[in-house]
């Protein structure tokens, strides 16, 4: 397991049944995990966009006296460092590449237990078809789980568009035999999609969904939620994780399909007789 800020976050949340004002809070802290014990009570309810005395009934909950006393046991759990934006001189863009790095040693953590990607490449594989639904922040990785995952899987189905028909692209996929939906889910997360996930569980699909947080508000909707944190330090979310996660999925889903490797020498084979790359 990392011991990154995230991680040890994550952690101290884990097991804890919280409220949706609090799991906002929380997704608020994992997402600025170093800034967070130089944090007040008045900024991090800035921040989480909450009031004031949410942050402290939300300490209390996780069982301390306050916010002070869970901010003295955040710096006394981890090290002591240097808020974001005055580490070692980095202009902005810099720290923005460093708190992606952060996000992806975050993710080396989370896949030292591979038993969740293997559980979700399994049930990926056996779904025939596969849905892939990401919408608006999300579609481009939806997009391009869906490419990659077409070389290998028989019946991939790229759902990247809303409106009235999703649901009806739903119930097709379920009536063609589908068993599971992959969804991504990144900030901000639409309407939309919580709904769609409702749907897709009601309909009997199990819902595997790469998110940004394990507290992200498509958990509740979703069998088997992998997070993956996005970078917050420019004026559009950064998502390194979440398409590396998805890189990941298609290894584990690939394990399981028998003939994925057939699948890729046949496309490769074509392609060259098309000409259809520049050597």
């Amino acid at each position: 397991m990392s011991d990154s800020p995230a991680a040890r976050l994550q952690q101290l949340f884990e097991g804890r049944r919280l409220t949706p004002t609090q799991r906002r809070i929380a997704h608020s802290m994992v997402r600025r995990a170093a800034d967070v014990p130089f944090l007040s009570s008045v900024e991090l309810a800035e921040l989480a966009g909450v009031s004031q005395p949410s942050v402290t009934r939300f300490a209390v909950a996780l069982g301390f006296d306050g916010y002070p006393a869970l901010r003295r046991h955040l710096r006394e759990v981890a090290p002591v460092a240097v808020p974001a934006g005055d580490e070692d001189g980095y202009n902005e863009y810099q720290q923005a590449v460093q708190a992606e790095i952060e996000n992806l040693r975050h993710l080396v953590g989370l896949l030292a237990d591979p038993a969740p990607v293997e559980q979700a490449g399994r049930l990926l594989a056996a779904s025939q078809p596969l849905p892939v639904l990401g919408l608006r922040a999300a579609s481009s990785q939806a997009r391009g789980f869906a490419y990659f995952a077409a070389k290998v899987h028989p019946d991939v189905r790229l759902l990247d568009e809303g409106g009235s028909m999703l649901v009806d692209r739903v119930d097709a996929a379920v009536r063609a035999g589908a068993s599971a939906l992959l969804c991504f889910a990144l900030p901000r997360h639409p309407k939309e999609v919580v709904e769609t996930l409702s749907y897709a569980r009601s309909s009997g699909l199990t819902v595997v969904t790469v998110a940004d947080s394990a507290f992200a508000p498509v958990a509740r909707f979703s069998d088997l939620l992998i997070p993956a944190a996005v970078g917050t330090g420019l004026a559009f979310d950064t998502a390194c994780a979440p398409m590396l996660l998805g890189r990941v999925l298609l290894e584990a889903m690939c394990d399981d399909l028998p003939d994925a490797q057939a699948r890729l020498e046949d496309f490769d084979a074509g392609a060259a007789a098309r000409g259809l790359f520049v050597e």
